[in-house]
């Protein structure tokens, strides 16, 4: 039995996977990158915010329900609602921790200071003005 033409059969076979496993790597190299490395990112960054929080801290939680902590356990948190009513809920059910920073106050007069994108300032007009009324005279 001649066993050369099973083993160059084998060989050109065993090439066409190797070349099909390229582009299954790239996919899932671009996969990782785009979804699971920043979802991982994410969860970090959400359990170090709920592993941080103390009392006093304004919270909402992932119902939609607005609180400040009142007490922290191991694995729950007692919020304050109202003046008389309190809710222990669990830690992960903390959505965003508000931050105590007043928001930036938007000035009207912000507008009126903005440059035009194209055309004559504000300022060259007038002058433009003042310049033909000399050129009258």
């Amino acid at each position: 039995m001649n066993f050369i033409p099973l083993l160059q059969g084998a060989s050109q076979g065993g090439f066409s996977s190797f070349g099909f496993l390229i582009p299954m790597l790239l996919v899932f190299v671009i996969f990782y990158f785009l979804l699971i490395r920043p979802q991982k990112k994410e969860q970090q960054k959400t359990e170090k915010m709920i592993s941080q929080l103390q009392k006093g801290d304004k919270i909402i939680t992932i119902g939609g329900i607005h609180g400040v902590v009142s007490s922290t356990k191991e694995k729950t948190l007692v919020i304050k609602v109202d003046d008389n009513c309190k809710i222990e809920i669990n830690r992960s059910a903390v959505g965003t921790v508000l931050k105590d920073t007043p928001p930036k106050p938007d000035f009207a007069g912000e507008e009126d200071k903005k440059k035009p994108l194209f055309g004559k300032k504000a300022d060259d007009s007038q002058n433009d003005g003042t310049a033909s009324q000399n050129e009258s005279k």
